[in-house]
């Protein structure tokens, strides 16, 4: 990537880094994962890469931040393992390649067999970069973290119901009693969000998705929020219980009566590639399982 760290975040539009040093991580948990990041790291190696290879992606994620920074981070398995490279780049996102060896696949673009396809089309530039939209949550002891997908203030899993307060940049948007509140990204809005009933945002789309988890009202649905809002998502002081706070499944914290949570754009986005010409529509179909066209029929 050669001096991309220093020059303006990554836009939408074709890859045009240049890749000196490149991250290859697999799913331990898949075996044809692991032999391909094998093979994949040997090609780029080939083409004067340096190259460090990870086989289990998830224990390197969570071992601590990387010693030096490279220019591109291949990801060989699905969804999660993307998730977790995400939070390894959390502070300092580059590229990142998602090889699809999971069920899923909204973040891994390319299907497994053509990983070396879809490698080729990021080395000699035809590669696309979708700028993902992140959210950084703060808690107020200053503790904080950054997902791709969403932020979730949930009740414990035996608690009561949650009475939360949502203001975005100061006015009052709503309150809820519910099993919880997810804010969600567009990329996240195919993850839970869409699970509990909000919608699906395209990834090109800016804005933050506040859907309620089981509300106890019937009136309370899903809202699209201005990208830039600031938000904050408070356990009310009478509350029976604290809120798990959870940043793309993973736990950070705990949100106690009458404490108040920030959440916010953060930036740079993550520039994820994808194969130029691919169809994001197609994807939806296919992961969704939307059925045929009238013409397939």
């Amino acid at each position: 990537m050669g001096g991309q760290g220093e020059q303006a975040p990554w836009g939408p539009g074709p890859f045009q880094g240049t890749i000196r040093r490149a991250l290859v991580l697999a799913d331990a948990s898949r075996r044809h994962a692991v032999d391909s990041a094998v093979a994949m790291a040997a090609s780029l190696e080939s083409r004067g890469i340096e190259v460090v290879l990870e086989r289990d992606a998830r224990a390197r994620c969570a071992s601590g931040p990387l010693e030096e920074r490279p220019d591109l981070v291949v990801v060989l398995g699905g969804d999660g393992t993307v998730l977790a490279a995400a939070r390894l780049l959390s502070e300092d996102p580059v590229p990142v390649l998602g090889i699809n060896f999971g069920r899923v696949g909204f973040l891994a673009p390319v299907p497994a067999e053509a990983a070396e396809a879809g490698l080729l089309d990021v080395l000699e530039g035809r590669a696309i970069v979708e700028p993902r939209m992140r959210l950084r949550a703060t808690l107020p002891d200053g503790t904080s973290g950054v997902a791709l997908n969403d932020v979730v203030i949930a009740r414990p899993s035996a608690g009561p119901l949650l009475t939360l307060s949502l203001e975005a940049d100061g006015e009052r948007v709503s309150d809820y009693r519910a099993d919880g509140l997810i804010l969600a990204t567009p990329s996240g809005s195919t993850a839970y969000s869409l699970a509990a009933g909000g919608p699906v945002m395209a990834p090109s789309l800016q804005g933050i998705v506040a859907t309620p988890i089981s509300a106890h009202a019937l009136a309370h649905r899903p809202l699209v929020l201005r990208p830039d809002a600031l938000l904050r998502v408070g356990v009310a002081p009478d509350a029976d219980t604290a809120g798990e706070l959870v940043l793309d499944g993973q736990p950070l914290g705990r949100l106690a009566p009458g404490e108040v949570l920030t959440v916010a754009r953060a930036e740079p986005p993550l520039p994820l590639l994808a194969p130029a010409g691919q169809d994001p529509w197609r994807r939806l179909r296919e992961r969704l399982g939307w059925s045929a066209s009238f013409a397939e029929a």
